[in-house]
C-alpha cells in the first residue's frame, strides 16, 4: 500500500514573479478571511460550494474584489477547501474523534505570517528542470533529489524570512529492507536529546547563542514603533534567526530518525506530556527548542515508509523509577540524581540508560514483576 510524502525544494523567483506571487498570496489570504468571516456570522456552517460562490464567483463581479480575476482560480478554490478541512479538524477535536493535542478554531490570516498557495493538477506542470505555475510562469526549483512519482499537488510557500519553497505531495511505495536489530527503546531528555537502549547517545545541537540573539532582537522590536520600516527589518532578522534554529534542528532530527528507523525493526518511545513539562518556567524554553514531538512524527512516518513497527508506551509507566535488571521499584528520584545504586541486585543504574532499557522492555511486552516496593530494601544515591 502506497503512502503519501512531501518533497520540499527551495526556489528563487524573479522580481516579476515575486510581484505575481505577492498578488496571489494576497488573494488567497483575502478569500480565506472573507470565507471565515461568513462562517463566524452564520448559525450553520455553509458548504464549500456555497462559500466559493460568495467569496470567489460573486466577489469577482464587485468593484472591491474585482482583482481576484487577475490570479489563478485553483488556489482560491483550494483556500476555501482548506478552511473546510480546518473546521472539520476543529469539530473532530471537540468530539474527541481526533487524537493528540486539541485543535483550535480557524483564525484570520495576516500579511506578516507565512504565506502559501496550493495548486492542484491542472494548475501546474513539470517541464524538464522547470515548473510551470498558472499565471505565474516557469520557476526553477533547486532539485536536491528526484521526485519518486508524479506529484498530485504543489504548494508555493513564502516563510516569515521571505524565503520561497515548493512543496510537492507524491505517493511512494514502502521500502522492503532488513533491520540489524529487533527492537530499540529511546528515552528523550534535555541535556542528552536521546539515550538509546543499546547504549548509544545523541546530543542535540547547541541553540543557546542563536536563542540569546533572538531574545535581544525581540526586546529591540518591542521598543520600535508599529508599522515602521525599522520594525519590519527587525522582524525579518528575528524570523531569519528562528529559521536558522529550525533548520539546524530539522537536519539533526532527520539524520537521527533515519538512523534509528533504518537499523531497527521496532522503535519504542515514551508518550511525553510536553505541554505539561513546558509549564516549568526554568525548563520551558529549553524544552521548546528540543523538538521531541517532531522527532516522534518523523520516526512514525519513516517507520511506515520502511515497513517498521512504531510503538509508544504510556507516560505513566515508571521507567525511571524501576531497576531494569531486577524490576525493583525505588520510586521517584530528583532530576539532579543521575545514577542510582539498587541494593536489591547491587547494580548501579545510570538514570537515562536505565529508562531506555525499561521503555524497550515495556514496549515489547517483557515486564518485570513490579509488585515489590520499598518495604524490604532501599535504594541509595551513588557518588
Amino acid at each position: 500500500m502506497s503512502v503519501k510524502a512531501r518533497y520540499k525544494f527551495r526556489f528563487y523567483p524573479t522580481d516579476q514573479q515575486q510581484q505575481s506571487l505577492a498578488q496571489l498570496f494576497g488573494c488567497v489570504r483575502v478569500v480565506w478571511n472573507d470565507a471565515l468571516a461568513i462562517c463566524k456570522q452564520s448559525e450553520k456552517l455553509p458548504s464549500n460550494n456555497d462559500l466559493q460562490k460568495l467569496v470567489i464567483t460573486q466577489a469577482k463581479k464587485t468593484n472591491e474584489r474585482s482583482w481576484l480575476s487577475d490570479v489563478s482560480n485553483i488556489p482560491l478554490q483550494q483556500s476555501v477547501a482548506d478552511l473546510g478541512v480546518a473546521y472539520k479538524n476543529f469539530f473532530d477535536s471537540l468530539k474527541g474523534k481526533q487524537k493528540g493535542k486539541k485543535v483550535g478554531s480557524p483564525k484570520f490570516k495576516k500579511k506578516t505570517q507565512r504565506q502559501s498557495a496550493r495548486f492542484r493538477i491542472g494548475g501546474f506542470s513539470i517541464k524538464g528542470d522547470e515548473l510551470y505555475l498558472t499565471k505565474i510562469g516557469d520557476v526553477k526549483p533547486i532539485w536536491s533529489r528526484q521526485l519518486p512519482s508524479a506529484p498530485s499537488s504543489v504548494t508555493v510557500i513564502k516563510d516569515c524570512a521571505n524565503r520561497y519553497f515548493l512543496s510537492f505531495v507524491v505517493e511512494i511505495e514502502p521500502i522492503q529492507s532488513d533491520a540489524k536489530n529487533q527492537s530499540i527503546g529511546i528515552d528523550l531528555g534535555v541535556k542528552t536529546f536521546a539515550v538509546i537502549s543499546n547504549g548509544e547517545k545523541a546530543t542535540s545541537p547547541d541553540y543557546s547563542n542563536k536563542d540569546r540573539k533572538i531574545r535581544k532582537l525581540q526586546r529591540k522590536l518591542a521598543r520600535q514603533e508599529k508599522g515602521s520600516k525599522r520594525r519590519e527589518v527587525t522582524r525579518v532578522k528575528i524570523a531569519k534567526r528562528h529559521n536558522q534554529i529550525a533548520d539546524t534542528r530539522k537536519d539533526f532530527l532527520h539524520k537521527l530518525s533515519t538512523k534509528v528507523v533504518s537499523e531497527n525493526q521496532t522503535i519504542i518511545l515514551e508518550d511525553l506530556n510536553v505541554s505539561g513539562m513546558a509549564k516549568n518556567r526554568k525548563l520551558a524554553r529549553v524544552i521548546s527548542l528540543q523538538g521531541w514531538r517532531e522527532f516522534r512524527v518523523l520516526c512514525e512516518a519513516k517507520s511506515e515508509k520502511l515497513n517498521r513497527e512504531f510503538r509508544v508506551i504510556s507516560r505513566w509507566e515508571p521507567t525511571s523509577q524501576t531497576c531494569s535488571c531486577c524490576g525493583y521499584r525505588w520510586g521517584k528520584v530528583d532530576l539532579s540524581v543521575r545514577s542510582v545504586l539498587c541494593l536489591n541486585c547491587g547494580t548501579e543504574q545510570q538514570r537515562d540508560e536505565n529508562a531506555s532499557r525499561n521503555i524497550e522492555m515495556v514496549g515489547m511486552g517483557h515486564r518485570h514483576d513490579l509488585k515489590r516496593t520499598g518495604s524490604d530494601c532501599h535504594t541509595t544515591k551513588s557518588s
